[in-house]
């Protein structure tokens, strides 16, 4: 079975270097590509892809932050890798705080790039290690700036979050599939996933990938 993707990049090298490395699959189909994010979202309704691989920074029309936010205004409920760069950590967090289910450098490997859309089919989150740094870097040196408004207290949330619960966001958080997860903690996958929903529903999220976004934002995950 093929799996059909969209490619959204308003540069013509990146799409076709991406083109490339998924055309030595046999897994995926390219059923479409745009340059920006209005275009994108009519392929989307018309192809309906199963993946869409979105650049952030798109200037030149519907920027990806706005394209996920026209998702999820219209409802529409594809996965969706973010491309991103490593000058763009702060639209990379409000990336995640909208649903994108997992992030790639454009300098990504072939074999990386292939897992994470796999997780993504799988409705799983996959994040690269470099990336989950990013975002742990990128809170510490917001925690260590002037604030120009008092901070919000979040020491309630995190008292919500048991230990076994940050356990598990933890090695979420390095990218761990739940499979993984539950080798290591020596629990079955099902409890895996059971805390999964638990945090969740804690953090006020609908994925991995949001929930370590917040758990950062809130303080409940340090470097």
């Amino acid at each position: 079975m093929k799996y059909n993707i969209l490619i959204v990049d308003d540069h013509w090298v990146v799409r076709e270097g991406l083109k490339l490395i998924l055309e030595t699959s046999d897994n995926y189909l390219i059923v479409g590509e745009a340059e920006e994010g209005e275009e994108a979202i009519r392929i989307m309704l018309d192809k309906q892809p199963d993946v869409i691989l979105l650049d952030l920074n798109m200037p030149g029309g519907l920027s990806g932050l706005d394209t996920l936010k026209r998702m999820n205004e219209q409802h529409i409920r594809i996965p969706v890798i973010i491309l991103t760069t490593y000058n763009e950590d702060d639209l990379m967090i409000e990336g995640l705080s909208l649903g994108a289910k997992g992030y790639l450098l454009k300098d990504t490997s072939r074999e990386q790039l292939f897992r994470t859309l796999d997780s993504a089919i799988r409705g799983e989150t996959l994040l690269q290690p470099e990336i989950t740094s990013r975002v742990f870097a990128f809170h510490t040196k917001s925690a260590q700036e002037p604030q120009t408004q008092p901070q919000l207290l979040i020491d309630k949330e995190s008292t919500l979050i048991s230990e076994r619960e940050l356990l598990v966001l933890q090695a979420v958080a390095r990218g761990l599939r739940s499979r993984d997860i539950a080798f290591d903690m020596g629990i079955a996958e099902r409890t895996v996933k059971a805390y999964l929903t638990n945090i969740y529903n804690k953090l006020g999220v609908n994925s991995r990938s949001e929930a370590v976004a917040v758990a950062v934002e809130k303080g409940i995950l340090h470097l």
